[in-house]
């Protein structure tokens, strides 16, 4: 981007070119700032607080656009190449900077939405239950994978009836041989609008496990990443609704089902967490707190106070049947309340440092389950905000307490 402006601003430019190519860029970097400041600021499409970081690629991104077409007009045949090229690399440099930020896409395929992962071969050599080894220095057996295997399922709505996408999966080493263990399970849920695939792309979940993994003799949890959106642009809230379907029942029926039939893991509560960011990390905490029975563990990167859709009348009318007080009963500080004191549960709040919203949320909620006598730990990652830098920082901070939750380390 920069060689480009010296470009258009430095090579042989007159006195007017010059002036009128620098009050196109500085006119087109106030029109960028100008637009987030309306969608964020204003208008609030994107449901939260958009960085300067942002905010600067935005502006920066559309003044060179601007510049670019000022030089499409009484200019030199080579000054409008150089234009016509320019626009997308002042794109694609804008958005490249706003990935940074946002720490979202990995390569281009992710960009696209390509999944990366193929069918998880469930060989037939180990039954209904996947298979897994206890990889211990006392083995006699070869020595365990140094990485574990993600692919995708499908994971039937067979009691829901929930229009869900390929599930994606995680095997620790320790579950790659022909003698299971009972491991361990993690829910990871996405973000809205997001994909199952999106925890490991752009979570990198596989990847910590792997490590993590790799220091405590083969041992992580199996990691499952269901749909519980039924499609990028749906909210279902985790809840079970006539407008959205019944996404509840199927991760918490349909979904743990197929978990037990299929993967060999253990039934303690204790060792079953979820993980989730934003939607998912609101859907992560709906099910600590109301279901203590079924998971012993979360973890909340940038959660809501309880479900939503962004406006209060629409999710009661949609989501709750018109029911305030279902609504009511359904928010987090509620539901903890109505079910203290727990016995043994862990949750554990991220936010990032930038994002004034989500940080005084997980603030609130920290303090919720405390009171609950839910053994809580709260995490502010510095100097990002509503994005997967967050979920990264909450993931590698915040799974030592829920590995110690679930007996994987002390």
């Amino acid at each position: 981007m920069a060689a480009l402006l010296a470009l258009y601003l430095i090579v042989r430019p007159t006195w007017r070119r010059a002036l009128a190519g620098a009050l196109a860029f500085v006119g087109g970097a106030l029109l960028g700032w100008f637009l987030v400041w309306l969608t964020d600021d204003v208008m609030n499409i994107f449901g939260v607080g958009l960085t300067p970081v942002t905010t600067m690629w935005v502006a920066l991104g559309v003044g060179g656009i601007a510049l670019a077409v000022a030089n499409f007009f009484r200019s030199r045949w080579w000054r409008k190449v150089v234009a016509g090229v320019s626009i997308p690399v002042f794109l694609l440099t804008a958005f490249a900077g706003v990935n940074v930020d946002f720490g979202e896409y990995r390569n281009l395929n992710d960009a696209l939405g390509v999944i990366p992962y193929k069918a998880l071969d469930l060989h037939a050599e180990r039954g209904e239950v996947i298979a897994g080894t206890a990889w211990s220095s006392s083995t006699t057996q070869a020595d365990p994978p140094t990485k574990g295997e993600i692919g995708t399922v499908r994971i039937p709505a067979t009691v829901s009836g929930f229009p869900a996408r390929k599930a994606v999966v995680y095997l620790p080493p320790a579950a790659l041989g022909p003698n299971p263990p009972a491991l361990p399970v993690l829910y990871a849920l996405s973000g809205q609008p997001g994909a199952p695939a999106d925890m490991f792309t752009a979570g990198r979940i596989g990847a910590y496990l792997d490590a993590f993994a790799a220091k405590h003799n083969g041992y992580a949890p199996i990691v499952v990443a269901p749909d519980q959106l039924g499609g990028p642009g749906r909210n279902p809230m985790c809840i079970d609704s006539r407008a959205y379907g019944n996404s509840a029942t199927y991760l918490l029926k349909d979904v743990r089902d197929w978990i037990t039939s299929h993967l060999r893991v253990s039934s303690d509560p204790a060792a079953w967490g979820v993980f989730g960011y934003s939607q998912g990390a609101t859907c992560a905490a709906q099910f600590a707190t109301e279901r203590p029975d079924l998971f012993g563990s979360a973890l909340a990167s940038s959660s809501e106070l309880g479900p939503t859709l962004g406006n209060e009348a629409l999710t009661i009318s949609t989501g709750f049947g018109g029911s305030a007080s279902a609504f009511a009963d359904a928010q987090l500080g509620a539901a903890m309340r109505a079910h203290a004191p727990y016995a043994d549960s862990l949750i554990v709040f991220g936010a990032g440092q930038n994002d004034a919203k989500y940080t005084a949320f997980a603030k609130t909620l920290h303090a919720d389950a405390l009171a609950a006598g839910i053994r809580s730990e709260l995490l502010i990652s510095p100097g990002t905000a509503h994005d997967w830098n967050t979920v990264r920082y909450t993931l590698t901070n915040g799974f030592p307490a829920v590995a110690a939750q679930m007996g994987l380390a002390p």
